[in-house]
Parts: structure tokens; sequence; C-alpha cells
């Protein structure tokens, strides 16, 4: 049903019911349309339960009542739609709002919004009002300064810097820069990205299904426009109560009101747990710890991460450290691994908010870093930080569960070199400015680890989950939606630096939701999910099975080897089977390197284009294309064109079409 029409058939009922909390007066309490509730922007029932619960309701601003604007759909990068959830957002004026109808008893909001940066960046604040029935009860105040970065990578801050790198290839004049004559101009700012940010709330009391949530720009805020692209709404429960025996880091001189620097509190109640075996207990409130807490047999409580909350500065060193930093932030680190890294911690709800505005990356300012072994990190709330958790190998089972991690300067969660039989399952990331979940196997393979039940959202950057080398690898049960440039949802890669693949990696039950960008440097659009040969060739035993990849911006399945070596590395014993392709605006699968692949049982509709784009490695040799398709059978469906692998395409029939003509697919729905 579209926006519209919803609106018109879901009229307002208005019905006078008994006050709920607050002043114990008697009100008017409105009834809203019913709430559409979606994950990563389509129905529940398509996704067969995959990604993350982490008991919040996802509610899209485009499908809620509103006097605001809603953005056209649009995949372009640097564009406020393309960033949002479901690639939609409403943009509100000052005096506008949007109306959310609660889907459940809810007392904790989440807001994912974005207000323009300001003219010399820095970013701007200004308040949005949260009513519920028509009743005022809070105002949060909204911030761009952790948002609106510009330019090529590693990106500024600057809205009026021109190229900083003015000898890389520059799209947008297709040269480089400084080898032209005259030099080009760029209007600016330059690609702005990073438009969004979130903000929870919690309310004064629990409302009730039904009710109508209000968010309301008012009348002389100094927002331009204020964009509402998301509101989780979920019920919290009561602050977790301190372990028994456990030592209270207020007792060693930390500061819950946040007014003083509690680093050296935590310090000396992380040495006496050490000493003791006792648990650190951290009660309600916001602690300011400026710095890396290094951490090592020990266990760091919260009260649940809406609830403990450690905020820190980021600080400029004096000189920079031997790492390269030159900054330093909160966090929670682990020993180097050349020290022997760090054994048996497990951090446990709470939140850290970080201060990073600017991606350095020399600079170790992540929320969780170093090397964990035999440890666990679950139930936080990471924000504002570089990279969410970045880990460095050699390490051995850690287990990261049940975490939220938004608005990150680079990745969500990367295991880097070396980091073995460890699980990543049922986080939440969101809004990453370079890959959302990674196993990223420089120097060392990453071996045996899964990423199971995640869902990963609107990665400004590169992808939703990527794999670089590693061994024994399992991605499983994710969700993953909008990614947004150069990057897609799933990638697995021999790219920097990473060793080959080996062993089996399997990719089994994931749903990708509107995948698959436009790669700008290359001018073609990837597949949600595309294996790539840079360094070397793949071909160990990969399996894809059981996946859907819904509503494709271009093709569903891409394999590709980058045109300098081209002729060096091949991709081959690929399976795919299982598979279900709800829509492609090009075609089911695009094979633009040599080697071979396998299919069975995948089933595709709504294809834009021919089902199989096959260029092979580019020499189109009179024997057909270097890469071969292999139909196992059961292989169905397709498009305008007939089915989607048909007898004619294989076994390496040249189907090239460099740059296929694009059909928006429609909307994914049910499979019958």
């Amino acid at each position: 049903m579209s926006h519209r029409k919803r609106q018109l058939s879901l009229a307002v009922a208005v019905g006078m019911l008994a006050a709920v909390g607050g002043t114990g007066a008697a009100h008017a309490t409105v009834r809203g349309p019913q709430p559409v509730v979606t994950r990563a922007g389509v129905d529940p029932s398509l996704l067969r339960g995959r990604g993350a619960n982490l008991g919040f309701a996802e509610q899209n601003a485009f499908d809620a009542r509103t006097d605001g604007t809603v953005l056209a759909p649009d995949t372009t990068p640097y564009t406020l739609a393309s960033e949002a959830t479901g690639r939609q957002a409403v943009s509100l004026r000052p005096g506008q709002y949007v109306d959310f109808t609660l889907p459940a008893d809810t007392n904790a909001i989440t807001v994912r919004y974005s207000i323009p940066d300001a003219p010399g960046g820095g970013g701007v604040t200004a308040p949005l009002d949260v009513s519920v029935d028509g009743h005022h009860r809070q105002t949060m105040t909204l911030t761009s300064q952790y948002a609106w970065l510009y330019n090529e990578y590693p990106f500024s801050n600057d809205p009026g810097a021109g190229p900083l790198n003015p000898d890389w290839w520059t799209t947008e004049c297709d040269c480089v820069p400084d080898q032209t004559t005259p030099a080009p101009v760029f209007p600016t700012p330059f690609r702005p990205s990073h438009f969004y940010d979130e903000q929870r709330l919690l309310l004064d009391h629990t409302y009730r299904a039904g009710q109508v949530i209000r968010l309301a720009v008012p009348a002389g805020s100094p927002a331009a426009t204020t964009t509402i692209d998301v509101l989780d709404t979920q019920h919290v429960a009561p602050p977790l109560p301190a372990p028994r025996n456990a030592l209270d880091v207020r007792d060693f001189g930390a500061d819950p009101t946040g007014v003083k620097d509690s680093a050296d509190a935590f310090d000396a109640a992380v040495a006496a747990a050490q000493r003791s075996g006792r648990t650190v207990w951290v009660p309600p409130g916001t602690y300011q710890v400026n710095r890396h807490i290094i951490v090592d047999r020990v266990t760091i409580q919260g009260a649940g991460n809406w609830y403990t909350v450690i905020k820190g500065h980021q600080v400029t060193l004096s000189s920079p450290a031997p790492d390269g930093s030159i900054h330093t932030g909160v966090g929670f680190y682990g020993k180097d691994a050349s020290a022997g890294g760090s054994h048996d911690v497990h951090l446990r709800d709470f939140a850290i908010e970080g201060d990073v505005r600017e991606r350095i990356d020399t600079d170790q300012v992540n929320g969780v870093g170093g090397a964990l072994s035999d440890s666990s990190i679950e139930g936080l709330y990471i924000h504002h930080t570089k990279v969410g958790i970045w880990l460095d190998g050699p390490m051995n089972d850690l287990r990261i569960t049940g975490n939220q991690i938004a608005d990150q300067i680079a990745d969500g969660i990367n295991f880097h070199g070396g980091v073995t039989n460890s699980v990543v399952a049922n986080n939440f990331v969101r809004n990453t400015g370079d890959d959302g979940i990674a196993l990223w196997s420089a120097p060392a393979a990453d071996a045996h680890d899964v990423v199971a039940d995640n869902t990963v959202q609107t990665p400004v950057l590169a992808n939703g989950i990527a794999l670089y080398g590693g061994s024994d690898l399992t991605v499983a049960g994710n969700l993953v939606a909008d990614p947004i440039r150069e990057g897609s949802a799933i990638q697995l890669g021999t790219r920097f630096g990473a060793v080959p693949f080996a062993g089996r990696i399997s990719v089994a039950d994931n749903t990708t939701v509107r995948a698959g960008t436009f790669e700008l440097n290359w001018k073609i659009g990837l597949g949600a999910i595309w294996l790539y040969a840079l360094e070397h060739s793949i071909d160990a035993d990969v399996q894809v099975t059981g996946d859907d990849f819904l509503d494709n911006t271009y093709d569903a399945i891409m394999l590709v080897s980058d045109w300098s070596v081209k002729d060096q590395y091949s991709i081959s014993n690929v399976h795919f089977s299982h598979i279900r392709v709800d829509g492609t605006g090009t075609d089911v699968v695009s094979a633009r390197a040599a080697g071979s692949a396998t299919f069975q049982d995948v089933v595709a509709r709504n294809v834009g284009a021919v089902g199989v784009n096959n260029c092979g490695s580019f020499h189109f040799t009179p024997f057909g294309s270097e890469f071969t398709l292999t139909d196992l059978g059961g292989n169905t469906g397709g498009g305008t064109t007939g089915a989607w692998l048909a007898p004619w395409e294989l076994p390496n029939t040249i189907t090239c079409d460099d740059r296929p003509t694009v059909v928006p697919p429609p909307a994914p729905s049910p499979w019958k």
C-alpha cells in the first residue's frame, strides 16, 4: 500500500481515556493509524527471522503521519535519501512534525535524524520536541557535530576544502587533477556524506501501545530542516542490580555525575578486581573517562546500557604515541598481542560514548580494542568512536553478542589478523563510515570465526559484512541493508594485503535488502554479494546457500577481478544453492572474471535485464567466455527476458553488456 493510501485508509480515531501516569490528570489519548513496523525498511515477514533481535521496534518516518516533506527514494550517493533506511526519510521545517503510533508499551526511544552542518563545518545543535498524545513531555537537543564529512578518503570536516589528494583519480572529472591543465575546479562542499546521527531518550514513564509520539521541530529552531529517518521504540527493563560481592567503582573515586574524570578510579577498581577475583560494578550514572582503560582478567559490569554511560572527550596527545596515535579517548583495551594480549575479560551492559569527529587511521580511539582471548563483550551500546570494536590478533575465543554500535567514523566491528574461533552474533550495527562487520586476514588468517544473526544497516562507505581472506569462516542468518557507496551487502575479497581464502567459506541463510551500490570508479553497479579477486585467486570451497537477495539495485550476484589482474587471478569452486532473488535492477549474475560457479535451486523474479551478464575476462574468445556456469537443476524464474538461467546462456555464452540499463524492481513481496 502506498504512503498516501495508507494515510487515507487509516483515519485517526480519538478516544477519551484515563490518564497514563505523569500528573495524574485525565486527558485525551490520541489513537493514531496502525503502526507500520519494519526491519531495515521492509515487512519483517519477508525476512524469515534473520538479523539481530535486541527488543526494539523500527518505524520509518516515511510510513508515519506528517505535515513535512517525504523525500523521494534515491540510491545516489551524497544525498539524504540514499543514506536513510529504506532510501527515504521525512524532512521537517520549523513548526512541522511527524507522528508515530506506538506498536507496544514503550519507555525509551531512539531517533535517527539529520540536521545541517554549520556553514564553516563543526556542526550545530537544535531542539526536537517529543510529546505523547498532544502533551509535551521532553525536548531532545540534536547535534550535527558528529556527522557531515566531506571530500575524499580519509575525509574532512571542512565543507570548503578542495580535493585532499590531487594526485588521485577523481571520478567527477575522470582525471587525475594534478596531471590536468588547467586543474579542474570542484564545487564545494565536495562529496558531503555521513549525514545522520542518532540520539536516545528515556521517557518519563511507560506509554501504551496505540498512543502517539510526536516529534516536532519548534518554530524557532536554528536548523533550517530536521530530517527524521527512523524511530526505534522499546521497553527498557529497570537497572540491573549489583553483582554479589562486586567492587563498586564509586568506592575508588569514580564520579557518576560525569563532572570529574574517573579514569584513575576505573584503573584502581580493575587492579583490585584482578587481585581479588571480584567483578567491577559500575552503577547507573555518567562517568567521564578520557583515555583507555587497560583490561585483563577482569569483568566490568554495568546496570544496563541505558543507565551506565562511560563517556569521554577526545584528547590530543602532546606527542604521537608509538602506534602513531595523535589522540586518545574513552575505550576499553586489551593488552597488545605482542605483549601476550589479554585473557578472561568480560565487558557487559554499559554504554561507551566517544567524541570522535574525524577519521585519522593511526588513532586508537575505538570503543574496544587490543587483543582479547577467552573473553566476551555483551550488551554494550557504542556510539561516536572511530571503530566500535577493533581487535588486533593473534587472539582466540572471543564472543561479541547483543551489542548496538552506531554512528562510527570507520568500521563497526573488525577482526584484524589472526582472530580465531570467535563469534559475532546478534549485534545491531547502523551508520558506520566503513565496513559494518569485517574479518580482515592481514597479516595472518582469521579462522573458524562465525558472524551470525546480526543486522547491519546503512554503512556509508564499503560493505555491510566483508571477509577479506581467511579460512573456514561462516556468515549466517544476518540481515544487511542499504549500503551507500563503494561496497555492498556481503563481500568476499582478496584485497588490502589479506591472505588467500582457504578451507570452506559458508555464506548461508542471510537476507540482503536494497544492496549493490554504483561503483563510482568503475562506473558499474555491484552485486548484493560480490566476490572480488584483486590480490589472489578465490578458489577455496565457497558455499552460498539459503540466502535471500531482495530489491537489488543492480545485480544479485557479482564475481569480478580487477582489470589490471584479470589474466592472473580467477574465481572458481563457488557454489550457489537454494537462493531466492526478488528484484534486480539489472542481472541475477554478473561475471567479470575467469573461473566457474555452480547453481542449484536459485529462484529469481522481477529481473531487470538478461539473467546472466557474462563478460568473463573480456577477451571475447571464439570459444565463449572465460567464466563457466554449471546448472545443477531447479534454477527457475526470471524477468522480461525469460528464464534467468536459460539453456542458451550455458555453459559460457558471452552475454556481456558492460553497463546494462537499470530497471528499478518492485518492492519485495511474499513468496507463494
